[in-house]
């Protein structure tokens, strides 16, 4: 694991917060929203290590803060990207295409990223150009080369991909897929190199063309799992989570890459740790199927780093799928879901959107509640920005903010 661990990283820290939620039961009081009875209590500075106990004197969970990352690329945008970026700008890449949702959080982290560190990105999007931009939508076109793609191309993802790839790398250019890359940081094999015009140590100049990197939607890809390893073995620190203690991680799960990476992290750490995924846009079949397929791609491109016998097993399964609270087509938003939201945000100081996070909200409240202990984890994902977009498809849900529950 550690010389899984010992490569460059897009986060100069694993560092993140974790605070503790309380859940009270607040019977008789009249509440809009999901939690009617239910009220949340945010320490931001708990107890941690050895003394967790001590704040264990009612019904809570943890929530680690990773939305807390960075303005624009956080939550698991941030992990998927931490070791996915450094490989991609090891072989020399110039240009990254991905694709996602008009108000794709993973497209606007790209974009960002890939500026940061003079790289060009073009995101393709599903669906028609808003009337206004906002949200993430409005960060990726900042930051990047926004293409919207009809709905019906859009469905073959793997198609438009490598069409567009193709048409940036033009006759001399080149495409790779990341998990295609070879890990330079862990191995002697030599690659070829790209032929875009670099200045040497020396100062003179090589002649060298564009190279394309296609990152599936979401960052589905088995070296964005390199991100979550190191936050699983951060987390484990004996002075955070530990490495004895049994804990239940709840995650949203879009294309459940997240949810697979801390899986298979705790599980070569030998950590007693579960992860509890809640499906949001596809059936348990295709996240199983997802699974089965990341984990092939991770054991083939870095198992020859890892004790294989942690591996045994791993084809079994080893996340936790689980529907969400009140099931509904991905993407749509329910009555009573934004003041959640609000309610949430008010007591806790908290931001969650009714898409994603609050999924994991809702499931690990109820977790809480039914088995009555602090051993449920919650990772934030992010993703807030994305209420900007979800004001402007569901006005008539925001209209009434007004007059939602009071703290």
């Amino acid at each position: 694991m550690s010389k899984l661990l010992d490569r460059r990283w897009r986060l100069l820290s694993p560092d993140t917060n974790i605070h503790q939620i309380t859940v009270s039961s607040t019977q008789g009081q009249n509440r809009v929203g999901l939690f009617t009875n239910v009220s949340f209590l945010n320490n931001n500075q708990p107890h941690l290590g050895n003394k967790m106990s001590e704040d264990n004197q009612g019904l809570s969970f943890y929530i680690v803060r990773d939305d807390l990352l960075h303005p624009f690329v956080n939550g698991n945008k941030a992990r998927k990207l931490d070791g996915l970026l450094p490989l991609i700008e090891d072989h020399d890449v110039t240009d990254v295409v991905t694709c996602g949702g008009c108000q794709s959080a993973h497209a606007a982290a790209v974009a960002v990223s890939c500026a940061e560190r003079g790289l060009k990105s073009h995101l393709l999007l599903r669906g028609e150009q808003p009337a206004i931009l906002s949200g993430y939508n409005l960060i990726s076109t900042i930051y990047g080369n926004v293409i919207y793609v009809p709905r019906s191309f859009y469905a073959d993802r793997e198609k438009i991909l490598h069409t567009h790839a193709s048409m940036i790398a033009g006759n001399s250019g080149n495409i790779v897929y990341c998990n295609d890359l070879i890990d330079v940081s862990t191995t002697t094999q030599t690659f070829e190199s790209s032929k875009f015009v670099q200045i040497d140590a020396h100062g003179g100049t090589k002649s060298h063309s564009t190279k394309v990197a296609i990152v599936n939607e979401g960052a589905g890809d088995a070296v964005a799992l390199l991100g979550l390893f190191r936050l699983v073995d951060y987390l484990s620190q004996d002075h955070l989570l530990g490495k004895n203690r049994s804990f239940n991680f709840v995650v949203d799960s879009g294309t459940g890459t997240t949810a697979i990476g801390l899986s298979l992290g705790a599980l070569c750490l030998g950590l007693p740790w579960k992860v509890t995924a809640v499906m949001l846009a596809d059936t348990i079949d295709g996240y199983r199927k997802q699974e089965r397929r990341l984990i092939f791609e991770f054991k083939k491109q870095f198992g020859f780093l890892l004790d294989t016998n942690k591996l045994n097993g791993v084809d079994d399964g080893i996340v936790h799928w689980v529907d969400r609270c009140r099931p509904r087509k991905f993407g749509n938003i329910l009555e009573g879901e934004i003041e959640a939201c609000q309610q949430i945000a008010q007591q806790t100081g908290i931001p969650v959107d009714p898409v994603y996070t609050l999924a994991a909200w809702e499931t690990a409240t109820e977790i809480t509640n039914a088995n009555g202990d602090a051993n449920v984890v919650m990772l934030h994902t992010g993703g807030t920005l994305g209420m900007f977009g979800l004001a402007q498809r569901y006005k008539s849900y925001f209209s009434t903010l007004n007059n939602a529950t009071k703290s």
